[in-house]
């Protein structure tokens, strides 16, 4: 069982930073595919950034040049630094988790969601 625990979010006005992480706890020792997702009212959950273990990145057209996904794979915890906030980055951000670990698959996982508020 694999639980994802996040912090950061909250309300910050457009232009502005926030960063966001989530670390990986439970009965597994290396995680695989991590990444976020997020939702905004009224609408379906998007990807965001995915990562995988050996470092291959993929953004949403919508954040790339904003955002900047890392992991530390030592830790289980992945961070997501986003910058030049718009308003329209306003949503609930989901962690993310599956993959393969010792020849078997886990997941999917998710966190708990934190809310992200950009004020214009």
């Amino acid at each position: 069982q694999v639980q994802l625990v996040e912090s950061g979010g909250g309300l910050v006005q457009a232009g502005g930073s926030l960063r966001l992480s989530c670390a990986a706890v439970g009965n597994i020792f290396s995680i695989d595919v991590m990444g976020y997702y997020r939702q905004a009212p009224g609408k379906q959950r998007e990807l965001v950034a995915v990562q995988t273990k050996a470092g291959s990145t993929n953004y949403a057209d919508s954040v790339k040049g904003r955002f900047t996904f890392s992991r530390d794979n030592a830790k289980n915890t992945v961070y997501l630094q986003m910058n030049s906030l718009k308003a329209e980055d306003t949503a609930v951000y989901y962690c993310y988790t599956d993959g393969y670990y010792r020849g078997s698959y886990y997941g999917p996982y998710w966190g708990q969601g934190t809310q992200v508020t950009v004020s214009s």
